[in-house]
């Protein structure tokens, strides 16, 4: 009888701990995006005018600068002001010119969005809260 329990109980712990692996990697999957995939996601967003998108990789408040105009804000305050840029300047073309990584394990890029009257130099600045990469400043500024 104690031979059936110990030997029920390692086949238990065997399951568990597969189905325990199994949603560690699945929540990885689903919730860990290399810095890589933020940065792609981000710019595809940015190349598309799409405010909703950009903010999904925004931390909880950020700090954001357009054209001099620079503050700290929600998630759901920066949307509003960046729907209302890209619907004034819709961009044509979006491209990284550099990016790179500081000793802190910050990543930074600079990018030039070009609209139709002009281009911007867009510089972001992405910091790891809790294993995600957010965008913690944004700066957008005409050339």
């Amino acid at each position: 009888m104690l031979a059936q329990f110990l030997l029920l109980t390692t086949v238990e712990f065997r399951i568990m701990k597969r189905f325990t692996i199994l949603f560690l990697f699945t929540a990885t999957m689903a919730f860990g995006q290399t810095q890589t995939e933020v940065v792609g996601n981000v710019k595809a967003a940015i190349k598309a005018g799409s405010s909703k998108e950009l903010v999904r990789y925004f931390n909880e408040t950020v700090s954001l600068n357009v054209d001099g105009e620079k503050s700290n804000y929600s998630k759901t305050q920066a949307e509003i002001i960046m729907k209302d840029f890209f619907k004034e300047n819709p961009p044509s073309s979006f491209d990284y010119i550099h990016q790179g990584n500081s000793k802190e394990g910050l990543l930074y890029t600079i990018g030039q969005l070009s609209h139709p009257n002009g281009t911007y130099r867009v510089y972001m600045l992405l910091k790891s809260f809790n294993g995600k990469y957010l965008v913690d400043t944004l700066d957008l500024t005409k050339e």
